[in-house]
């Protein structure tokens, strides 16, 4: 039907789901819409004179909300709804908008009224049209009788002529509507335009084609969003078809670069931490060298050496997991064959206390600010400050351990280089398999932290770390402190694109709200941990202590250094060759002697003709404590009178390599073990634990995979074929393929995974969008599109899948995939 008036119009007005929507226009003299407004869920959207004005701010595209997102759609633009299954899409052209249409996703059982009517009510399309003519009009000052056949009409006449065959019957409402469109704007290109456009080919008329940027060309069906160097390959196999401007056939839009310039994809330059590389330049980093190939970048593999690192209750295993320690107890932090490294947290903070290596040839190394000759060299090990903060220890079978002692212990481990040993302990096995590093002391694999690393604790480890702020003063001075890490043009920014910041930002704040005595020491503790792994790739962030008023100050005439050896800086050095040098490792920070000087005794630096020779001094261990009145069957064991390793005593006996450590107390006796129940029995009927549940000997269970067999007090695995699992849920939480979690709340519609990888033969691609619902911060659901072998897609949401077959395919002509529902969930099988 026609309506012509400046007033502005209801289009469509309706509430679905609790969501109100409501979108009006306004035409001008022209005749051209002059403003459209939206307004979903009290958010208001005005396209007004070529701009757009989200809550009166003018925005640029594309722009992503929680509740809504206006992009570039070929020639037009489009605003798609997040909360409702709405779009609403418009053509500007100068002086206005020419054409615009309002698109539903699926049927409303919802009131709707305006211009638009009720969707797929009977009655509605015949009862309105008479609404509006009355409305015409009355308001109109056009009369009735002033359509004809005129010589002026002729473009409507010829129109016609052209279009018979496809209107056929329609061709007299159609002609009268031809008329009624372009009285009194015959001399407008846009306004008879928009009308023959919207049922036409625009080259079956003299309208002249849209005119394109740069080197786009106009098409009448191409892609709708533009190939670039970004994403050579937006849509998949189901690019979506409008009429838009694009780049010739085999050129890609160089998104990189100013203006609309078209390039091969050989030519795309490529980005990298917001600067651009043209093909064939190359990046390095400490551990990493890449290439510039197609617009993506090529690299090689890690060469650096892997590391545990435990920063507090923060650990990262040799394989890339994160996660937090529940207890501040005793651990074994991780160990092989041969060799144990054990770490005991303090009592009043989470911080380490003491960090512990055991080896039968190196013996005990004990590791606390009490404990540390300036330097320890024997046939098995190495050890020795590197600077004022750090110790370091290499060992005869290749281990390397840093452990910063200043202002709080935090400990790193890289592990022997080609070992083939099996490695285990709170830093995991090393076998670049996440999956598997929740392994237990009973060799099983737990599913969440807490228990996987209760199984390495040396005795009972009661959770006792807390997980939320102390008081609130901490948690504003964390929050406020911490957000330096996040600050994009701060002095950690140059690493960002090197490590991200998600984990250390969290840490950061967890370490400060629960700091024991100075936050501002917690808070560069903290802070330090990121400086120190983008200085183990070789990034580098500038001085960042004097920006976050951190600086150390330095005892007597030493100096700091982001970067300070050891090597040939001590007075014993001038003896003969130094065994500290040419030991690579991370770089640490800290003072030390400046050029040209020594260390000596009282920590001074001195000149080489006041160095004196030193010595070594031992260490006395603590004493042990005597408990008697045993139970359970239990007897008394006093080491002074008959030594006993009470290490390996209990079912759930952690190795400690082969140092005997006996400590006096109740044990069971000979050939007994301690159950987990506190009862003796004999080794082949030890209990076994996994998730918290004791579970008798012979017992299974089934966990990632495996069926493990309760054992002499260890499982006993069977590995079984483990697909693999990729999971998004809640607001933003993604797990990857190798049980990499992370957390990413963008907005927009993004690929879960697909198998194209730039070769345009894939046959599949899964793309999720968040929807949002109550608060901004909340998503409730999700839409999900699955596009199969470019024959049909898959759309869920609102609870139920809709299918879309692509041209030449029917259902009946392959079985591509099967659908069904179980209890809360519809599983959609793909049968390829």
């Amino acid at each position: 039907f026609y309506v012509r008036s400046n007033c502005p119009f209801t289009l469509t007005r309706f509430t679905h789901n609790r969501v109100e929507c409501d979108i009006t226009t306004r035409r001008g003299d022209n005749g051209l819409l002059v403003r459209v407004e939206i307004i979903i869920n009290k958010v208001r959207t005005v396209v007004q004179n070529g701009s757009i004005l989200v809550e009166k701010k003018s925005v640029s595209l594309p722009y992503d909300h929680t509740y809504q997102h206006i992009f570039h759609y070929g020639i037009y633009t489009k605003l798609k709804s997040s909360l409702l299954p709405l779009s609403v899409t418009w053509h500007d052209v100068p002086g206005g908008i020419d054409s615009l249409r309002v698109e539903l996703e699926q049927k409303l059982s919802t009131d709707m009224t305006g211009l638009c009517g009720k969707h797929n009510v009977p009655g509605m399309t015949v009862k309105l049209p008479e609404l509006i003519a009355r409305l015409y009009y009355s308001n109109s000052n056009i009369s009735r009788n002033t359509f004809s056949s005129s010589s002026k009409y002729s473009v409507c006449n010829m129109f016609i002529s052209n279009t018979l065959e496809c209107l056929q019957v329609m061709a007299p409402q159609y002609s009268q509507l031809c008329q009624k469109n372009i009285y009194g704007y015959e001399m407008s290109k846009y306004i008879g335009c928009a009308f023959f456009n919207e049922v036409t080919w625009r080259r079956d008329t003299k309208c002249a084609e849209p005119s394109c940027s740069g080197d786009l060309v106009y098409v009448e069906q191409g892609a709708a969003f533009v190939p670039s160097c970004s994403n050579p390959n937006p849509g998949f196999s189901n690019q979506e078809l409008t009429s838009s401007c694009v780049c010739p056939k085999g050129k890609v839009l160089n998104d990189h670069a100013d203006g609309f310039h078209c390039v091969s994809v050989s030519s795309c330059p490529c980005v990298f931490a917001g600067r651009r590389y043209s093909p064939g330049d190359m990046r390095t980093s400490k551990c990493q060298s890449c290439v510039c190939d197609s617009g993506k970048w090529q690299c090689s593999e890690n060469n650096c050496p892997p590391r545990c690192l435990i920063e507090g209750q923060f650990v990262t295993t040799f394989d890339g997991k994160q996660y937090a320690l529940p207890g501040k107890c005793t651990y074994v932090a991780s160990q092989g064959l041969n060799w144990t490294i054990t770490i005991k947290f303090s009592d009043e903070a989470p911080s380490l206390e003491t960090v512990t290596l055991l080896n039968p040839s190196i013996m005990a190394l004990n590791h606390s600010p009490n404990h540390l000759p300036l330097c320890h060299l024997s046939d098995h090990a190495l050890v020795f400050w590197q600077s004022s903060m750090y110790v370091q220890v290499h060992t005869s079978f290749g281990m390397k351990i840093q452990v910063q002692v200043s202002p709080e212990i935090q400990l790193y481990i890289t592990p022997p280089r080609n070992h083939t040993e099996v490695i285990s302990g709170l830093c995991g096995n090393h076998n670049s398999d996440t999956t598997d590093d929740f392994t237990t002391s009973s060799r099983i694999i737990e599913n969440s932290a807490q228990p996987f690393a209760q199984s390495w604790s040396v005795g009972a480890c009661p959770e006792n770390i807390h997980s939320t702020c102390i008081s609130t003063d901490n948690e504003i001075f964390a929050d406020e402190k911490c957000s330096v890490l996040n600050n994009p043009t701060g002095v950690f920014a140059p690493c960002h694109g090197y490590i991200p910041i998600d984990h250390y930002h969290t840490a950061c704040i967890q370490r400060t709200c629960n700091c024991g005595s100075s936050l501002l020491q917690c808070l560069c503790v903290a802070l330090g941990s990121y400086a120190k792994a983008c200085a183990n790739l070789g990034v580098v962030i500038g001085d960042w202590r004097t920006a976050t008023n951190c600086t150390l100050k330095c005892e007597k005439n030493q100096v700091f250094s982001y970067n300070m050896q050891a090597c040939n800086h001590t007075c014993r050095s001038l003896s003969g060759p130094d065994p500290r040098c040419g030991l690579e490792d991370a770089p640490v920070e800290g003072c030390g002697c400046p050029e040209g000087t020594h260390l000596n005794q009282g920590d001074t630096c001195s000149p080489k003709a006041e160095c004196v020779c030193h010595h070594f001094r031992g260490t006395t261990p603590p004493g042990s404590v005597v408990i008697d009145r045993c139970r359970n069957g239990k007897v008394c064991v006093h080491c002074s009178e008959n030594l006993v390793n009470t290490t390996q005593k209990t079912c759930d006996s952690k190795p400690m390599g082969a140092k005997m450590t006996c400590e006096s107390g109740c044990y069971c006796p000979n050939d007994q073990y301690e159950d987990h129940r506190g009862n003796c029995v004999s080794l082949h009927n030890c209990t076994c634990v996994y998730s918290g549940k004791v579970f008798s000997a012979g017992q299974h269970v089934k966990t990632n995979c495996k069926t493990c067999v309760c054992d002499q007090g260890k499982w006993d695995c069977k590995h079984e074929q483990c697909p693999g699992k990729c999971q998004v849920y809640g607001n933003g939480h993604y797990q990857t393929f190798d049980s990499k979690w992370y957390r990413f709340d963008g907005q927009c519609q993004y690929t879960l995974v697909e198998n194209d990888c730039g070769n345009r033969n894939g046959t599949f691609s899964v793309r999720v969008e968040g929807v949002p619902c109550c608060d901004e911060a909340l998503t409730c659901s999700r839409s999900i599109v699955i596009d199969l072998q470019g024959k049909v897609t898959l759309t869920l949401s609102d609870m139920k899948v809709t299918r879309r077959h692509h041209e030449g395919w029917t259902l009946q002509d392959h079985s591509l995939y099967s659908t069904h529902t179980v209890g809360l969930y519809i599983i959609i099988s793909v049968n390829f």
